[in-house]
C-alpha cells in the first residue's frame, strides 16, 4: 500500500514559469538587450531547468553557461515566490492528503536552498517530512539518484511510494525505480504528451479525490477509479473555469 506521496515542485505543485521569465528579462536588461522573453514560449523550457533552460531563453545574450546560471539562481534566491504561485488547489489539498495520514515529500532538481526557500514563501513548507532538491554529489533527472535517495532517507520501498509530476523526466525516473506514477497534466511536458501507462490528472483536487477513492474502498492506489466531482482547471494566466476530472 502506498504510504508515501513524493512530489516534484516546478510545474506540479508551483507554477514558477512567471519568476523564471522575470528573472531572465533582469538579466537580458543588465545586459543591454531590450528583448523580452514571452511566457507562453519559456514554458516549454521548464522542465529542461539549469543551464539547458537559461542558455536558450537567454539566447544569442547567454555568456558562459554555468556563470549565467550561477547568475539566474542567485537573482531567484533574492526573490520571493507568492502563494498564488501555487497551482489551484495546491495546498488545501495537501492539508487533506496529509490528514489522510500520508507522508509527504518532494523530489526536484530546483537546487535544495531554493526548493526550501519556495516552499517557505509559499506557506507549504511544515507539510513535507523531507524536502530532496538538487545537489552537488547527485545526478539530477532522469538519473535516478535524486528519488533513490529520497527513499532511501524515508526508510521506504518502491511500492510503498507514489511520484506525482509533470514532464517527461518525472516519468522516466519513476519507471526505472519501479515506483507508482501520476501525471499532472497542466505543467511542462511537451504538448500533448501524456505517459501511456499511468493515471492523468487535468488538476491537484482530481489526484486529491482519486487517493481518498481508493483510501475509502482499501486498494492500492494503482487501482484508483474515476471520480465525479469538479474542480477548477489550470490553465496559463487563467485561474477559472470548469472542467471534467479526468483519469486516463
Amino acid at each position: 500500500m502506498t504510504r508515501h506521496l513524493i512530489f516534484d515542485l516546478d510545474g506540479t505543485l508551483v507554477d514558477s514559469c512567471a519568476i523564471c521569465v522575470d528573472i531572465l528579462n533582469e538579466m537580458l536588461r543588465s545586459r543591454g538587450v531590450d528583448h523580452a522573453i514571452d511566457p507562453r514560449f519559456a514554458r516549454s523550457y521548464m522542465s529542461q531547468g539549469g543551464q539547458m533552460m537559461v542558455a536558450a531563453l537567454l539566447g544569442p545574450a547567454c555568456g558562459d553557461p554555468a556563470e549565467d546560471l550561477a547568475d539566474f539562481r542567485n537573482r531567484y534566491a533574492r526573490m520571493k515566490t507568492p502563494a498564488t504561485a501555487l497551482f489551484p488547489l495546491v495546498a488545501d489539498s495537501l492539508r487533506k492528503l496529509q490528514g489522510m495520514g500520508f507522508i509527504l515529500s518532494i523530489c526536484s532538481n530546483k537546487p535544495q536552498n531554493l526548493c526550501e526557500q519556495v516552499l517557505r514563501d509559499t506557506g507549504i513548507d511544515d507539510l513535507f517530512a523531507i524536502v530532496v532538491g538538487g545537489r552537488p554529489d547527485l545526478q539530477p533527472k532522469p538519473a535516478t539518484d535524486l528519488l533513490e535517495y529520497a527513499m532511501k532517507r524515508l526508510g521506504a520501498a518502491p511500492g510503498e511510494c507514489m511520484y506525482v509530476g509533470d514532464s517527461e523526466l518525472d516519468y522516466q525516473v519513476a519507471a526505472m525505480l519501479r515506483v507508482p506514477f501520476k501525471f499532472l497534466t497542466y505543467g511542462y511536458a511537451a504538448d500533448g504528451w501524456r505517459p501511456a501507462d499511468s493515471d492523468c490528472f487535468d488538476c491537484f483536487g482530481a489526484l486529491c479525490d482519486g487517493i481518498a477513492v481508493a483510501g475509502r474502498r482499501g486498494i492500492g492506489y494503482g487501482m484508483v477509479a474515476r471520480t465525479g466531482g469538479h474542480h477548477e482547471a489550470y490553465q496559463p494566466g487563467h485561474h477559472a473555469g470548469i472542467i471534467r476530472n479526468k483519469v486516463y
